[in-house]
């Protein structure tokens, strides 16, 4: 069985990861994950996994992009612990138990986040930590408020790039103004849009 069956597998069977079961799991873990694969490689160096909980997208994209460093980024201690368990399978993973707002900024090629807030939520998360040159890659419903997400992106030096459909591809075009990462918790208290 490949890492990633006995991943997903894993992921099931641990409570309080996710409550998707059996093929489902598979598309909405897996293979979405795998899926953005190409638009990761749009953008160069290091991938973090914003609130990565069970390792979608990390893990998968750890997989398929093995030339590539993956930092899962989690809050919560007893996701790391998961988390850390399949970094020892993964020689390009390593994880980071902490909050967005808390990591260097302008530091990673890419910034990945799937399920983890409301898009322009998420958006102030992500790119703050994203190189400029590069990108946050946030996957979305189509309930994404766009608008919002772009009034967000604006404030923090990027903009809309070519996104495939399920994914929205924010560029980041200059570095992190000042002022943020605004203070844990701000974002979604008062989100910028």
């Amino acid at each position: 069985m490949s890492v990633l069956e006995r991943w997903l597998e894993a992921l099931g069977e641990t409570p309080g990861l996710t409550s998707i079961t059996g093929e489902e799991a598979r598309r909405v873990h897996l293979d979405q994950s795998l899926a953005a694969a190409d638009t990761v490689r749009r953008f160069e160096g290091a991938i973090v996994d914003v609130g990565s909980g069970g390792g979608a997208p990390g893990i998968p994209l750890a997989v398929a992009l093995p030339e590539r460093e993956v930092t899962l980024l989690e809050s919560s201690r007893r996701k790391c612990a998961f988390l850390e368990r399949w970094a020892r399978e993964l020689p390009n993973v390593h994880v980071v138990c902490g909050r967005a707002e808390e990591q260097p900024v302008d530091h990673w090629g890419v910034a990945v986040a799937k399920a983890l807030s409301s898009p322009p939520v998420a958006a102030e998360w992500c790119l703050p930590l994203a190189a400029p040159g590069g990108a946050a890659i946030l996957f979305v419903g189509p309930s994404a408020e766009l608008g919002r997400v772009l009034l967000v992106a604006e404030q923090l030096a990027a903009e809309p790039a070519e996104s495939p459909s399920g994914l929205l591809v924010l560029r980041k075009v200059g570095a992190t103004p000042p002022g943020f990462p605004r203070r844990p918790g701000v974002a979604r208290k008062r989100p910028l849009a």
